[in-house]
C-alpha cells in the first residue's frame, strides 16, 4: 500500500497498467445487471438504491442487520470481518458494486487500516462474482487531509483538479484507492472514484449530514424563540463555495459504471454551482420558517454548532412529541460537529468539474434548490415539523 504518491492503477491514472486482455467494456454489459451497494442506508448509498431500482436493476444491500425494502433485497455481514463476507458473499454474483461505507476512527492510521482494510475484505469476497465495475466515494479530503492534519500543510490551490498528486499526509481515502486499484488489477474490473464535497441527502442516523443539522438547527430556533445562527468562520461566510447533492453524486456513480467514458478515472463531484453562505443562509431560514429577525450571520468569530445547541438539545423530544416527528433522538438527526468542521474552514473550497464534463457527465443541480427539496422531504416523512 503506498500513501505518499499514487500507486501504479488502471486507465489513465499516472503509471497506469494495461487493462488484462480479457476484461470487456461496459458498453458490453449484459442485462440483468445486478448491484451490490456496501452503505444503502447512508445519503449516498440509498441516493443509488433509489435510482437503480427506478432503473429495474436488481439490487442487494450489504448491511450487519440485513435490513431490505422494496426493491431491495438485504445481506448481512460485518465488514471488518472477512470470514463473515465471505460467507454473506459466496451466493451472491453482483455485476456492480458500489462502495459509500466508510467507519470513523481516533487516528487516521486506525482509519487507513479499518476503511482500507473494508475494502480489501470486501473484493477479495467477491473473486468468483462477475464483476465489471467498482465505484467507490470518497471526497475533498483527499486534496485538504484527513481530519487530524485537515489543511495543515501545503494543500493545492483551488478549484480542485483530479489531477493533483496525492498529499504526503497519510489519507485513508488514498489506502482505499490503493485497494481498489490492486483488487481491479487482479481481479479484471473496472473502477471510478468519486470525489464529493459536502453531501447532501436524505438519510436519518448519518454522522455527517449538514441538510438535517441546519434543518434541526432551525426547528429549535423556531419552537424555542432562539436565533438561527451561522457557525462557521468569516471565510465561509464571505468566500465562495460548492456542495454535493447525494441525487446527483448517485447519477454519476451510475454513469461512471456504464458508460465506457467513466471507467478508471477519479472524478469531481459537486452540483456545478457556487455560491456564498452569507447569501444561502436566509434563504434557507426563510424555507425553514425561521423569521427574518431571528437570522444571524457572521459576527466577530465562528460560534460552533456544539456550543450553541447542546444546552437545547433536551427540548427535542417534546418537540418530536408535539409536532408527531418519527424520531426522538437529536443524535440520530444533527451531526453538529460535521457542520461544524465544514463551515469552520479558513479557506476557500470550489471544485473543477470539467473533466467528467468532458467525459460526457453534463447533470447539475442549483444547490439552493436541493436544500428546498430536501428539506420537504424531510417534513413529508416527519423528521422535522
Amino acid at each position: 500500500m503506498c500513501l505518499g504518491s499514487p500507486c501504479q492503477v488502471q486507465g489513465n491514472f499516472p503509471g497506469a497498467i494495461p487493462l488484462p486482455p480479457n476484461m470487456t467494456s461496459p458498453a458490453e454489459t449484459p442485462a440483468p445487471r445486478t448491484a451490490l451497494i456496501v452503505g444503502a442506508s447512508g445519503i449516498t448509498g440509498s441516493a443509488i438504491a433509489r435510482q437503480l431500482i427506478d432503473e429495474d436493476w436488481e439490487v442487494i444491500a450489504l448491511s450487519r442487520s440485513a435490513s431490505s425494502a422494496p426493491g431491495i433485497r438485504g445481506v448481512a455481514a460485518d465488514l471488518r470481518d472477512p470470514e463473515s463476507l465471505r460467507s454473506a458473499l459466496a451466493a451472491e454474483r453482483p455485476t456492480h458494486v458500489f462502495f459509500t461505507a466508510w467507519q470513523k476512527q481516533d487516528s487516521e492510521a486506525e482509519n487507513i487500516t479499518v476503511n482500507g482494510g473494508m475494502l480489501r475484505d470486501l473484493l477479495a469476497a467477491l473473486t468468483h462474482a462477475p464483476l465489471q465495475h467498482v465505484a467507490l466515494v470518497t471526497g475533498l479530503k483527499h486534496y485538504l487531509g484527513p481530519f487530524e492534519a485537515y489543511a495543515a500543510g501545503e494543500t493545492p490551490d483551488t478549484p480542485f483538479h483530479e489531477e493533483e498528486p496525492r498529499l504526503e499526509t497519510p489519507n485513508f481515502y488514498y489506502a482505499q484507492e490503493d485497494e481498489l486499484f490492486a483488487a481491479a488489477s487482479k481481479q479484471g474490473f473496472h473502477f471510478s472514484v468519486h470525489r464529493a464535497h459536502t453531501i447532501i441527502g436524505h438519510a436519518v442516523g448519518n454522522a455527517m449530514n449538514m441538510g438535517l443539522t441546519i434543518a434541526v438547527q432551525a426547528t429549535l430556533a423556531k419552537e424555542l424563540d432562539l436565533d438561527f445562527v451561522f457557525p462557521g468562520s468569516e471565510q465561509q461566510w464571505n468566500g465562495l463555495t460548492d456542495m454535493t447533492d447525494a441525487g446527483l453524486l448517485a447519477e454519476q456513480m451510475i454513469w461512471a459504471s456504464t458508460d465506457p467514458n467513466g471507467s478508471d478515472e477519479a472524478f469531481n463531484i459537486v452540483n456545478g454551482d457556487v455560491f456564498r453562505w452569507r447569501w444561502m443562509w436566509p434563504r434557507l431560514a426563510a424555507d425553514l420558517g425561521v423569521p427574518d429577525e431571528r437570522v444571524v450571520g457572521y459576527a466577530e468569530a465562528p460560534r460552533p454548532l456544539e456550543q450553541q445547541m447542546a444546552p437545547h438539545e433536551a427540548a427535542w423530544p417534546g418537540i418530536a412529541e408535539k409536532h408527531g416527528l418519527v424520531e426522538s433522538n437529536i443524535s440520530r438527526l444533527a451531526s453538529w460537529w460535521h457542520t461544524d468542521a465544514d463551515l469552520g474552514r479558513d479557506m476557500e473550497v470550489v471544485t473543477d468539474m470539467g473533466k467528467s464534463r468532458d467525459a460526457g457527465f453534463r447533470s447539475h443541480r442549483r444547490t439552493e434548490q436541493a436544500f428546498k427539496d430536501l428539506f420537504a422531504r424531510y417534513r413529508a416523512d416527519r423528521v422535522i415539523p
